[in-house]
């Protein structure tokens, strides 16, 4: 019922504005006891592992550096077997399958269009292909990195709303990743083009990427980047300021998923094994 009303609530609320609003507010400087006390907060109310990350409470200047707070070495393993795709974030699985009819698995149930998750007209390409949607809760590490390696040959910004991202919010919201801001990398790689989304939501609403200066919800217009930037396997790509949601696209015939929903998921550890004779073509 209270996430129920806070979807209902959010219908008719400014969400962008709000979410900038507070964004700023966690970029703010505050006094140290008060910064600790907030900061303290937060790891104990989401159970956050400080012992996984650089650095301790006092050692981030603000509550948003705190949200992109960087791991230790060693501590994602990162699976180098080529017959394996690799999660790219820690999360926990949403809804995971196959592309039917154009569309996805946006909560049990409910189906959202692929092409307008990725910002164009239409993604034949990906008709019967492979999709992953992995959620983001607030005490996880929230740097996404890459699935394989490859090379960035597209990202898209696509401005949007910022509705939030919790299950029921997927089940009532039509359309809801195609909806909000998002930043769309499609990455060349042995497996074929893999589409990786990343979909802001309520809360703070900031997205960055490594391989472009550009920042989501700054009331800028839709880009649509050719790149050709190699990348490595599990390389760094974005960050998200506080929690949200990564989307996996794969053409037909490439993966085959080997999780579940509600199934914890770690950085780095396989996620979907790698057809026979699936070969997207060469990457240098």
């Amino acid at each position: 019922m209270k996430d129920a009303l806070i979807v209902s609530v959010l219908s008719v609320v400014p969400k962008n504005s709000a979410a900038r609003g507070m964004g700023h507010l966690a970029r703010l400087r505050l006094p140290a006891w008060l910064h600790r006390l907030i900061v303290t907060g937060f790891v104990r109310k989401y159970r956050v592992d400080l012992s996984e990350c650089e650095g301790g409470v006092d050692d981030f200047p603000t509550l948003a550096d705190f949200f992109v707070r960087a791991l230790k070495p060693g501590m994602r393993p990162i699976d180098p077997r080529p017959e394996v795709l690799c999660s790219p974030v820690d999360a926990v699985v949403h809804t995971v399958g196959s592309i039917q009819g154009g569309a996805y698995g946006q909560a049990d149930g409910v189906y959202a269009s692929v092409a307008e998750l990725l910002g164009r007209d239409e993604a034949p390409e990906y008709e019967g292909g492979s999709f992953a949607i992995l959620y983001l809760s607030p005490r996880d590490y929230h740097r996404v990195h890459t699935p394989c390696a490859g090379r960035v040959r597209r990202l898209r910004y696509l401005p949007g709303q910022l509705w939030p991202v919790f299950p029921v919010a997927t089940r009532r919201v039509e359309g809801l990743f195609g909806r909000n801001e998002r930043l769309v990398f499609e990455i060349e790689s042995e497996v074929g083009t893999v589409v990786e989304a990343m979909i802001g939501a309520f809360g703070v609403g900031r997205m960055s990427t490594t391989i472009h200066p550009l920042v989501t919800n700054q009331s800028g217009a839709a880009q649509d980047l050719e790149l050709d930037v190699p990348i490595e396997r599990c390389a760094e790509l974005g960050r998200f300021e506080l929690g949200s949601t990564v989307i996996l696209v794969l053409p037909p015939g490439r993966v085959e998923w080997t999780i579940k929903p509600g199934e914890a998921v770690r950085l780095g550890r396989p996620i979907a094994r790698v057809l026979a004779g699936a070969d997207g073509g060469a990457t240098s």
